[in-house]
């Protein structure tokens, strides 16, 4: 059965940040009372975070500038807490040492220092996004960069530094967002990589906006693309890894799309991995495992391609998590302005469109939302959502200057059934700007929920969880024998005669990487009941009588 414990490599740095962080826990847990209402505060300049993304070079109006800006947090040196790394834009013409890199940021106590240098993970493509996992089954967090062009696998050398891998990943289209997932659940990590549309400098046309040049819907470009499953072939001697293509056979090759958004689940509820996938003006992919390497693309017949009047929308990001408390994964997905965001409820493995229903139509009509998740962030028991927005055309009256693309970013509170309670905008503390990533991590190990946010031609934002410690918590990471996140475990308690469940993924929002945790808010409660753990695979382990207040290592 599995144990709590401490890792077994960097143990007295790890136990030192893990008890110091258990201790603060427990000591800011309060008695719990009437809910107070999420909301974040932007610490970015003044915790060290002084990245600013470049649309272009020379900005030309050319599709991928409006579309770039990922972020990922990983703990890339194993000291237990959580660094990020935050791609970039630049050039989109041929690679040039000039171009502007993407960055990584250390975390030193919850201050963060660039050390993209030392570390070799300075890429100058035109990025996208990133992923983050453990690709060569060493233990430590290796990391994935999409680009347009050539994408990048950075293995982790346990040093401090990573070095450019050759390994079958590259693929030189234009991806988006990528997910680590072990599909065939043989131990090791493979890798699920969405793309976009085919473009070049020599296919981009010229499209307008109120009389005015501006960037083009996807279908303008009439080039959807087949996204790309790598199974891993497992690592070699040399600490390297090897990957084979198999979308053919996989069946993933079947079907196009304009790919943003991808988000690891288990729809159906079988046990094996299943993939979601956000398309940019044309149906959603349902990607149902049937356990033999081979993929069925459901999302018509179960109802999640479309929305409830059987149209097509903007897909960019995708979230997964049981907003009604049914113990089905549900799907939220941001889109287009005019379009409305949209959430499927999951009805026993059919799709239902609650949007209007559950408060989310007329919150979102006039935005264009692209990074999302859905966490409890003030901890009463009921998932909230966050989305970052940013126009992709002009905005005729502009409501930041020298930006007509920006929207502000919100923040929505979960209420009892599932419904949701749009917040003021003080409570998102972030100005305005033009979001594409966000990822969700508890970076200072209070026990809440933060978020980072990479805005296209703009700054970078970190948002700290600022809501009031008065209602009880419970965190779990799951780590596997190596010491890397067990991604596709699942973990379920009970507390004050209530059940919750999370499912422990890195991949989901847009081209955004986070923490992989299970994070539960327990609202008046002073106990976990029980615990029980799904480890992928199937393999069970069950605890009782824990306390609130603290985050658990479960070890496999």
């Amino acid at each position: 059965m599995a144990e709590m414990a401490t890792p077994r490599r960097a143990a007295d740095r790890y136990l030192a940040v893990l008890i110091g962080c258990l201790a603060l826990a427990a000591s800011t847990v309060a008695s719990p009372n009437a809910a107070t209402e999420p909301g974040f505060e932007d610490v970015a300049a003044a915790l060290g975070i002084e990245f600013v993304h470049v649309r272009a070079s020379e900005q030309r109006l050319w599709f991928p500038e409006i579309m770039s800006g990922g972020a990922a947090w990983l703990d890339y040196d194993g000291d237990g807490d959580l660094d990020l790394y935050l791609v970039q834009g630049g050039q989109l013409e041929k690679a040039s040492a000039a171009a502007p890199a993407n960055r990584l940021y250390r975390n030193d106590g919850g201050r963060f220092v660039d050390v993209t240098g030392r570390a070799g993970v300075g890429d100058t493509g035109y990025g996208m996004g990133a992923a983050v996992g453990d690709a060569n089954g060493d233990g430590d967090a290796d990391l994935y960069v999409t680009n347009v062009g050539a994408n990048v696998l950075y293995l982790n050398n346990r040093d401090g530094t990573f070095s450019r891998a050759v390994a079958g990943v590259e693929d030189a289209g234009w991806g988006t967002s990528a997910a680590f997932v072990d599909i065939d659940l043989d131990g090791d990590l493979d890798l699920f990589v969405v793309s976009y549309v085919a473009w070049s400098p020599a296919n981009e046309v010229e499209c307008y906006s109120g009389g005015l040049r501006d960037y083009c819907h996807p279908n303008r470009y009439n080039a959807p693309q087949q996204d790309r499953l790598f199974l891993n072939l497992g690592s070699n001697p040399d600490g390297t890894v090897t990957f084979e293509d198999a979308s053919v056979q996989a069946g993933i090759s079947r079907a196009f799309g304009n790919g943003l958004g991808v988000a690891p689940l288990d729809f159906d509820q079988d046990g094996l991995p299943d993939l979601y996938v956000a398309n940019d003006g044309m149906p959603n992919q349902l990607w149902i495992n049937q356990g033999d390497g081979q993929f069925v693309d459901r999302a018509v017949e179960l109802g999640c391609a479309v929305n409830m009047a059987g149209t097509a929308e903007a897909g960019m990001g995708v979230a997964v998590a049981d907003v009604d408390g049914d113990g089905r994964g549900d799907l939220l997905l941001t889109h287009l302005r005019q379009e409305t965001n949209t959430l499927y409820l999951n009805r026993q493995g059919f799709c239902e469109d609650a949007t209007a229903r559950l408060g989310l139509a007329a919150a979102s009509i006039n935005r264009t939302g692209f990074g999302t998740g859905l966490a409890d962030f003030d901890h009463d028991g009921h998932l909230d959502l966050f989305v970052t927005n940013g126009r992709v055309g002009a905005a005729e009256v502009p409501l930041v200057a020298g930006d007509p693309y920006a929207e502000p970013d919100q923040l929505f509170r979960g209420e009892a059934g599932g419904r949701f309670r749009e917040l003021p905008p003080t409570a998102v503390g972030s100005p305005i700007a033009t979001g594409r990533a966000a990822a969700f991590a508890d970076f200072d190990f209070d026990g809440d929920v933060d978020v980072a946010v990479v805005n296209n031609g703009g700054g970078a934002h970190l948002l700290r969880n600022r809501t009031p410690p008065n209602m009880a918590w419970a965190r779990f990471r799951l780590l596997n024998r190596a010491g890397a996140n067990a991604l596709g475990g699942r973990v379920a308690v009970e507390a004050a005669g209530r059940s919750q469940w999370r499912r422990v993924e890195s991949a989901y929002s847009y081209c955004s990487a986070n923490e992989a945790a299970a994070d539960f808010g327990l609202g008046k409660a002073t106990a976990l009941d029980s615990v029980r753990v799904r480890w992928p695979g199937g393999r069970e382990a069950r605890f009782a009588d824990l306390p609130t207040g603290k985050t658990f290592i479960v070890y496999r």
